[in-house]
């Protein structure tokens, strides 16, 4: 039988691997190339990343955004 569970967003998966990290918002931000303020308004859900943050975002925790 097909599982109806939806994959997670992108988004919370960004969210879960920033937490499991264990680094800081300015540390992560460093690494992707953006400012520390994108990343806590992304993580308060203030704000949606571009793409090209989150692909620099997800490179930096080690995963890959398919």
């Amino acid at each position: 039988m097909p599982s109806s569970k939806k994959p997670a967003r992108i988004d919370d998966q960004l969210r879960a691997a920033i937490k499991a990290s264990g680094l800081t918002h300015y540390a992560i931000a460093k690494l992707a190339e953006c400012s520390p303020s994108q990343i806590d308004r992304f993580m308060s859900r203030e704000r949606d990343l571009k793409l090209s943050t989150a692909a620099n975002l997800a490179a930096a925790l080690g995963l890959k955004l398919k």
